[in-house]
């Protein structure tokens, strides 16, 4: 299973967050929430809502900037965000760039995740997108 594979499981539920949700209303803290993510009127995945609520959950919520940051993100979402593994989630999306310069690359990274991400059903904020 690739990085976006996680990612997008670990948001809409699949393999990777059957894996660390937990059967009990009370989740330990730092783990994806048992409930299903929310979702607006057309049946879609909520990603703003659904992270927001993961981030106020979260032992590091306060200092992750998951609208901003592919590291912090990854992070909420209980991923490696590794540089390798961020190099891997590059090449995964196609990423052409120069990924020694793992700034530019984290920026295209965020934007293409949330792209992704309203491709698979999600409710993205525009100004989230590439």
């Amino acid at each position: 299973m690739g990085i976006f594979s996680s990612i997008r499981d670990a948001i809409f539920g699949g393999p990777a967050a059957a894996s660390t949700a937990t059967p009990t209303a009370a989740a330990p803290a730092g783990t994806a929430p048992a409930t299903p993510p929310p979702v607006g009127k057309d049946g879609k995945v909520d990603i703003a809502a659904m992270l927001d609520g993961l981030k106020k959950a979260h032992p590091e919520g306060k200092n992750l900037d998951w609208r901003r940051s592919i590291v912090d993100l990854m992070k909420l979402l209980k991923l490696d965000s590794s540089l390798k593994d961020r190099k891997e989630l590059a090449t995964e999306l196609g990423y052409k760039g120069d990924m020694g310069d793992s700034a530019t690359m984290n920026v295209w990274l965020h934007k293409q995740v949330m792209t992704k991400l309203a491709e698979h059903g999600g409710i993205v904020p525009d100004e989230l997108k590439s």
